[in-house]
């Protein structure tokens, strides 16, 4: 397999881990909807969390958060949408994105509300 791809694996394995460990539900991973896919969907008492995962082995391009474009973000919303009409949510939807280093050293941030609907 590529080796970006086992890359963002990686990534949203550890974004798991994180959003448990923070005592998050998850709830779906990858979820597909037109040319969007979510990478993690996760509950927890007062939210529905899209949360997009950008992992770099490092920040030479910038930071992995800057890769999520307004083109990115509307697709996001789009395929939340869906999910939330799919699956009859009635609680808030915030988007979240989890920027993950992993050199000079590791790194992850967890950035809530990170861009609005």
């Amino acid at each position: 397999m590529a080796e970006h791809y086992d890359l963002g694996i990686q990534g949203e394995d550890d974004a798991v881990a994180y959003l448990i460990k923070k005592g998050y539900r998850i709830k779906l991973r990858n979820y597909r909807f037109a040319k969007a896919e979510i990478d993690i969907i996760a509950e927890n008492d007062d939210w529905v969390v899209m949360v997009e995962v950008k992992t770099r082995t490092n920040d030479s391009f910038g930071n992995p958060e800057d890769f999520v474009s307004r083109k990115k973000q509307k697709h996001l919303i789009r395929a939340a949408n869906h999910y939330a009409e799919a699956f009859d949510i009635t609680k808030d939807i915030r988007f979240d994105i989890i920027s993950i280093l992993l050199q000079p050293t590791y790194s992850l941030e967890h950035i809530e509300e990170a861009f609005y609907p």
